[in-house]
C-alpha cells in the first residue's frame, strides 16, 4: 500500500498538512490492522540548516573556550618565569611548558597518553604549578568540584 501524500514535496504542503494524522488501512508489518503514521517534515533543508548552523556555534564557543584556556596556561607560565612561546597554542604540545613550570621532565608527556595514570600525573603537576605560583598545592581540589573547576585555571591565571 502505497500513500501518495508521502511522495509529495514537503514544502509545499501547509504546516497544518504536514503534522496531519494519516489513518491507513492496513500496514506491511500487521496486515488486517489499523494504524496511523504521522507525516513530518524528516530532514529538511530548514532542519538541516539549522543543525548545520547550531553544530557552527557550538564549534565557534569551544573555539573560544580553548582559546581562553590557552591564555590562561600562557600567563601562568610567564608569571612562573617560562618563556611558553607558540608551543602554549598546540593542543598536546602544551604540556611542555607547563611541566617546564612544574619543573618535571618533559618526558612525563608520554604518561599523559595512558588512562588512569594521566589523571594523577595531571593533578601532580598542577599542584606543583600551584606551588610554583606561590599557592597552596591544596588549590587542586577545586578541580573535583564542578562549579568551582571552570575558575581554578583563570584563577592561577589572573591572581597577584
Amino acid at each position: 500500500m502505497e500513500l501518495s501524500c508521502f511522495r509529495e514535496p514537503l514544502c509545499q504542503k501547509s504546516p497544518r498538512e504536514l503534522w496531519k494524522v494519516h489513518w491507513l488501512t492496513e500496514t506491511n508489518e500487521n496486515p488486517g490492522r489499523k494504524a496511523f503514521a504521522m507525516n513530518d517534515t524528516g530532514n529538511t533543508a530548514a532542519t538541516t540548516a539549522m543543525g548545520a548552523g547550531m553544530m557552527v556555534f557550538l564549534l565557534l564557543i569551544a573555539l573560544g573556550l580553548y582559546l581562553f584556556y590557552c591564555f590562561c596556561c600562557k600567563r601562568i607560565c610567564e608569571k612562573c618565569g617560562v618563556n611558553p612561546g607558540v608551543l602554549i597554542w598546540i593542543p598536546i604540545v602544551q604540556l611542555v611548558p607547563l611541566l617546564q613550570v612544574a619543573k618535571m621532565p618533559i618526558w612525563m608527556i608520554i604518561l599523559f597518553l595512558i588512562p588512569v595514570v594521566s589523571l594523577i600525573v595531571g593533578v601532580f603537576m598542577w599542584v606543583k604549578i600551584c606551588v610554583a605560583r606561590g599557592k597552596s598545592g591544596w588549590l587542586v581540589i577545586l578541580l573535583f568540584i564542578p562549579v568551582l573547576n571552570l575558575i581554578f585555571i583563570p584563577y592561577l591565571a589572573f591572581s597577584e
